[in-house]
Parts: C-alpha cells; sequence; structure tokens
C-alpha cells in the first residue's frame, strides 16, 4: 500500500511547479511582437514551442488532478485495468500512473 500522504504531497508539489509554468507560458504569450520580420519569425517559432510545453503542462496537471481523486476515493496505487496494486517504483517515477507496469506496457 502506498504512502498517500507521500504520494499526496508529490503529486499537490507537481501542481504547483505547473501553475507557475502556465502563468509564464501564458505570459510569454501574450508579450507584443517585434515590428522587424525576421525577429517576428523566431518569436513565431518560439509561440509554437511554448504552446506545445503549455498543452503538455494543462495534460499531465489533468492527470495529477484525477490522481488526487483516486486518492480521496481509495483508488490510488490499484490499477485500474487489473486491479492489481501499482509498485511504489512506479508511483514515484509517474505519481499519476493509472496502471500497473504490466497493463501499461500491454495497452
Amino acid at each position: 500500500m502506498p504512502d498517500l500522504k507521500h504520494f499526496e504531497r508529490l503529486i499537490t508539489d507537481r501542481l504547483k511547479e505547473l501553475d507557475i509554468r502556465l502563468h509564464e507560458v501564458d505570459h510569454e504569450l501574450g508579450e507584443p511582437k517585434p515590428a522587424d520580420l525576421n525577429e517576428q519569425a523566431i518569436d513565431i517559432e518560439d509561440d509554437e514551442v511554448l504552446e506545445s510545453l503549455g498543452a503538455a503542462a494543462q495534460k499531465e496537471v489533468a492527470l495529477l488532478t484525477l490522481a488526487l481523486k483516486r486518492i480521496s476515493d481509495g483508488t490510488y496505487g490499484i490499477c485500474a485495468t487489473c486491479g492489481e496494486p501499482i509498485s511504489n517504483a512506479r508511483l514515484e517515477a509517474v505519481p499519476h500512473a493509472p496502471l500497473c507496469k504490466r497493463c501499461a506496457q500491454a495497452s
């Protein structure tokens, strides 16, 4: 059985980090574009990377939020597919993991 307080703290800390990152991305995307066309092209490419990073962060936030829900409803650390426990090593590496290693590899 995983230490739920430990993983809840791990998840909430990661959510705080992602919140800061998302605010930074939003701030950067809101910056005005330079007048120089070459610099604008570079800024547009940078914005595409930032948007991709922002989307990945939003996806991780959603997965972590679901993990917190599993903690509160008592299903955290139990594979959603086979019902077997998820190893602590896997949860340390991927705190939002809903599947054990075997089921994750099979899907």
